[in-house]
């Protein structure tokens, strides 16, 4: 029997009889409790004689001594011993046993004296023991001192979010320093611990740190601000538990070829003079490996389900018989059960074909990633080389083709084996979090169409300036707590000054008070009418032309201001011509918008700010964002909006790190857009001219719903049957612009048509529509497409990310509707109507030929299908039909034509309808 590092001999054990049961089972529990406290007795001893004071040593030893006596018949057999394990139970006086190790007082370790030693105030779901009962708090900076020796540690923290007396839960702000690296800066904890309510207020964070001396430092910061000048830091438990030298850094005497890889490049070193936070450590089994069951560095590895985005995937355990052979990585890399359980695609060949095993892990972007992968061939169908291969993909780039466990193993069954990746995150603005990706795929000549993966380890690099620190993360909750309180004070403070003045003052004089209300109140709303030129003709009167208030709501600024709790700079989920753009909540938190606020000197103003609340005042409808209301106040000009949840469509196509977008995810949100502009020109009392249409101005909701936004420029279009065009200044966003309006300076609704198929272009080819740093022919997105759909190769300039996914006809005619909408001639164009149809047309079609198009990768991947090669292909002279699609039945329109109305005279579905308003 083997039981978390310690042999037992069965044979010495007395066996009770079977009328014995209940015996038996409460014997079982106190065997596995003594099993658990055995596995890490070495360090336990040290730390416990350690603890005491000189008098009580003997004492203790013989304590320990005297257990050992009790049970000759256990044996040790830990696979790695850490030099140092120190278990500090931060703020408390005495030692107590958890979690299978002992923590001990911290009072030997602290350099400053003038922090609180203080307990945890009772909850209803406060842990009972080990490091979260007590805490070590401080207004003010506060270190610990240990003294190890030199080489890899691992450093964790523990943190346990709730109410401590004199210390509010909400103000505990601090960065975290361990020698020069910074691991926490302005580090919220209430912030964090709320993202997750199953945590209860449990936060851990583990970083692995390399010292050349033996002392390691750490410093607790309070981040005191105007805003806060009550911050305090705290800690509950620290751990510093030494690991083998060449565990995660790289081992600089070996050959670089077993560096990690980098993504995208050659090799990475993982230097000792970095430092690493651990973000995930997953099995792939049905349940946690606790601490004590690691290897004996109390590691603590956690399912996966999480994080794996293939809900039909299960994970299961495999082989328990089979010895595992340690020849390829040594045995303290994971415990034998992360190399038991799996995940694999499953037994249907054709359809594992069809999709990627995927994984995907929020990261903080702006920072270098080590990633290890675990495998272990345990399957008995495989018995040689080739009979199982798959493609790994990190963040969509191909980095091992020819995937083979049984050949990575030496030709052996149950050798475990790793890789090891480094990833580069970049930095969007204003983008909080990433998604880091892992892709599997079978290989088309694998005998077993299947792929599997046994563990996820990943860890983030410091940079450059020892930095480790991430975002807070989206303060929602903090926000939804900050108004409930506000909203409390308020309602004491008015009951408060309401008592004071109804027993302080006459009848006579409170009527004059109300009267002077009025006068005051009355002068706002009149300074609020000429402040808009007279455009608001809301309740309180005045205008000459109104904003339908019935429709949409007036926020003063306080309410802003409480929704963004202040403007926060953490609130800001974008950055427009206009100004910032916010995620606030609103209905005492319960409502998420979007608010966008005009900044000073912004190129659109008061203007565009009345017609935007004009126009979207008057529009309902699935694909246009919807205006919930303004705020025109003490010189801000507001507007809120629903928040879109997955942000803008450009998000998804280039300049983050966003998995990307499948073909039907891009037709569905390009059909979705198309008849929001649609709806624009036909659908409401006059046409409408958005005259912005870009893929910036395209949202995407958390169901993927298209919606178009940003209606600043926005005008009325050609009134009266004589009129053609509206004649007007040229606004627009430079790339998207219609080069017939630019010239003329004639707005018509063909127009965002133009516009339109600049969109369609940058969705088909992942770019933005100009690009300054390449040559001369590319830099027009438009240019380039047209040059290289006339020269019969639009393929090649296909998103590398859709490769695979498009069958030729699709991407034929998905090309022809595009430039379509781009020739020079305006009345040349389709209407939105006739883009709806063929768009329409295309989905169809690529919903039909789904099941015959051999490489249908959701996510983008690319496994070397030669059906597919020749249509991306710039070796071939033209677009080619695959042999696996159908006909499209559509009759080809070459670029340019004049005969583009012939396009859009074939029959698409029978059943669209122009879509409805709601």
């Amino acid at each position: 029997m083997r039981e978390r590092g310690l042999v037992v001999p069965m044979r010495r054990l007395e066996i009770p009889a079977s009328n014995e049961i209940d015996d038996m089972k409460n014997t079982a529990m106190i065997l596995t409790e003594i099993l658990r406290i055995l596995s890490s007795l070495n360090s336990v001893l040290m730390l416990f004689v350690a603890s005491m004071d000189i008098t009580s040593k003997e004492t203790a030893l013989g304590t320990f001594l005297l257990l050992l006596l009790c049970l000759p018949y256990l044996s040790v057999a830990a696979i790695y011993h850490p030099s140092e394990q120190l278990s500090i139970n931060c703020g408390s006086t005495s030692s107590v046993m958890y979690d299978g190790r002992n923590w001990t007082t911290d009072l030997n370790f602290l350099r400053e004296n003038h922090n609180q030693s203080v307990a945890a105030l009772p909850t209803a779901v406060s842990p009972k023991e080990g490091p979260y009962t007590h805490a070590r708090l401080s207004r003010t900076q506060f270190t610990y001192s240990f003294l190890v020796n030199p080489g890899p540690k691992f450093l964790r923290l523990f943190f346990y979010s709730t109410a401590y007396p004199n210390f509010e839960r909400s103000q505990a702000c601090f960065s975290v320093k361990a020698g020069p690296y910074t691991l926490l800066q302005y580090f919220n904890v209430s912030l964090n611990a709320d993202v997750d309510p199953a945590s209860s207020g449990i936060l851990f964070r583990e970083y692995s740190i390399n010292l050349k001396d033996g002392w390691l430092n750490v410093t607790f910061i309070p981040n005191t601000t105007a805003q806060n000048p009550d911050s305090y830091a705290f800690i509950n438990g620290i751990e510093v538990v030494s690991m083998p030298s060449y565990l995660y850094y790289t081992n600089s005497n070996v050959d670089n070829a077993d560096y990690p890889k980098l993504v995208g490049g050659e090799s990475y070193q993982i230097e000792n003079n970095l430092a690493l936070e651990t973000k995930y450590r997953l099995r792939l089994g049905d349940r946690d490996i606790p601490a004590a069951e690691d290897t004996g560095m109390l590691r603590k590895w956690d399912v996966h389900n999480e994080y794996i985005t293939n809900p039909g995937v299960e994970s299961f355990d495999v082989d328990n018989t089979t010895k595992l052979n340690f020849n390829k990585t040594p045995d303290y890399t994971a415990p034998d059960p992360v190399y038991r359980s799996l995940a694999s695609m499953g037994g249907n060949a054709s359809v594992n074909m069809g999709f990627n095993l995927t994984w995907q892990l929020p990261v903080d972007p702006g920072f270098t990633y080590m990633l290890r992968l675990h495998f272990c061939q345990l399957n008995p169908k495989v018995i040689g080389s080739g009979y199982q291969i798959f493609l790994i993909y990190i963040q969509d780039n191909l980095v091992e083709e020819r995937a083979d466990i049984f050949s990575w193993s030496g030709k052996l069954k149950g050798v475990p084996v790793v890789r090891d990746y480094a990833v580069i995150i970049s930095a969007p603005d204003h983008q909080k979090k990433a998604n880091l990706s892992v892709k599997l795929h079978p290989h088309r000549e694998s005998l077993i169409k299947d792929a599997q993966l046994n563990a996820i380890e990943l860890f983030k690099i410091s940079d450059t300036e020892g930095n480790l620190a991430g975002p807070n993360p989206d303060p929602r909750i903090q926000a939804t707590e900050i108004f409930h309180e506000n909203s409390i004070k308020k309602r004491r403070s008015t009951t408060r000054t309401l008592a004071a003045v109804a027993g302080a003052v006459s009848g006579v004089i409170l009527l004059s008070f109300i009267i002077v209300f009025f006068i005051i109140k009355r002068k706002k709303n009149v300074a609020f009418n000429n402040g808009s030129n007279k455009k608001d003709e809301t309740s309180h009167g005045g205008g000459s032309s109104s904003l339908p208030t019935n429709l949409c709501r007036h926020f003063t600024i306080a309410e802003i201001a409480e929704a963004t709790n202040n403007f926060d700079e953490l609130f800001i989920v974008g950055v427009g011509g206009f100004g910032n753009v916010y995620k606030g909540y609103i209905d005492d938190g319960s409502t998420p918008v979007a608010i966008k606020r005009l900044k000073p000197g912004s190129r659109q103003g008061l203007n565009e700010f009345m017609n935007e609340i004009e126009m979207l005042s008057q529009l309902r409808h699935l694909h246009l964002v919807s205006l919930i209301g303004y705020c025109y106040e003490s010189n801000e000009m507001i507007l809120v909006y629903d928040f879109m949840d997955r942000g803008t469509l450009s998000d998804h196509l280039y300049g983050s790190n966003n998995p990307p977008l499948s073909w039907k995810q891009r037709l569905q949100i390009c059909i979705g857009a198309a008849r929001g502009l649609h709806y624009l020109h036909t659908g409401a009392k006059q046409m409408i001219i958005h005259r912005d249409v870009k893929s910036t101005n395209i949202l995407l909701d958390e169901k993927w719903v298209a919606k178009v936004s940003d209606f600043g420029l926005s005008r009325i279009g050609p009134t009266g049957s004589s009129m053609t065009h509206v004649s007007t200044q040229v606004k627009g966003s430079v790339g998207y612009l219609d080069p017939e309006y630019y010239k003329r300076q004639r707005l018509t609704e063909k127009s965002d048509v133009y516009s339109y198929g600049v969109v369609l272009l940058e969705v088909l080819c992942g770019r933005q529509p100009l690009l300054r740093m390449v040559e001369k022919r590319q830099v027009s997105l438009v240019d380039w497409a047209k040059h290289r759909y006339e020269k019969g190769f639009l393929g090649e300039i296909v998103d590398p990310a859709l490769k695979g996914q498009i069958a030729p006809h699709c991407l034929r005619k998905f090309g022809e509707v595009a430039l379509s909408c781009l020739l020079e001639d305006g009345a040349q164009r389709p209407s939105m109507n006739d883009v709806v149809g063929v768009l329409e047309f295309v989905l169809q079609r690529h919903l039909q030929d789904g099941a015959n198009v051999i490489a249908v990768l959701e996510s983008g991947g690319d496994y070397e299908d030669s059906t597919t090669e020749d249509m991306f292909s710039s070796s071939h002279s033209s677009v080619h039909v695959s042999d696996y699609s159908n006909s499209s039945g559509l009759n080809s329109t070459s670029y340019p034509s004049k005969e583009s109305d012939r396009l859009f005279s074939e029959p698409v579905f029978s059943e669209i309808k122009d879509p409805k308003g709601r």
